[in-house]
């Protein structure tokens, strides 16, 4: 019993953390895309590049901790909605030499993704935290 607290407890402090380097990885895209358009077009390199290291890498380990902490049904629907978003920008932004006008849609896709890691990020605050003070008091 001892132990699987502990898993649980463990695996959702880490779900937390990818949580928040998700929303910290979405701002810096926004921030990346930013620079190329207001600065320079070389900083294009590190939007395209940055989005191969947390796009589907950090939704498959929010999955994988969601699984070993059991987090509640509203978990796997929020990285469901990770999931789509980062194909939807990924389809979005390779699909205008066919459908330029697609392409308009990513940064409001971008925006949409912001939003739910920021949503993600509140309600399993909520989700952790709150359980975690109950079982101490």
């Amino acid at each position: 019993m001892q132990s699987t607290q502990l898993r649980v407890s463990i695996g959702r402090i880490t779900f937390f953390i990818l949580v928040s380097i998700f929303t910290l990885s979405v701002t810096l895209q926004f921030l990346f895309a930013g620079m190329a358009i207001f600065l320079h077009a070389a900083n294009w390199m590190k939007h395209t590049m940055f989005v191969h290291l947390f796009g589907f890498t950090l939704p498959v380990l929010l999955l994988i901790f969601a699984f070993i902490s059991n987090l509640p049904r509203w978990a796997y629907w929020q990285i469901f909605g990770l999931f789509t978003g980062i194909f939807l920008m990924y389809f979005t932004a390779n699909i205008r030499g066919i459908l330029p006008w697609i392409g308009v849609l990513h940064p409001i896709i971008g925006l949409l993704l912001f939003l739910l890691s920021i949503f993600m990020l509140t309600q399993s605050w909520k989700f952790i935290f709150k359980q975690r003070n109950e079982v101490l008091k």
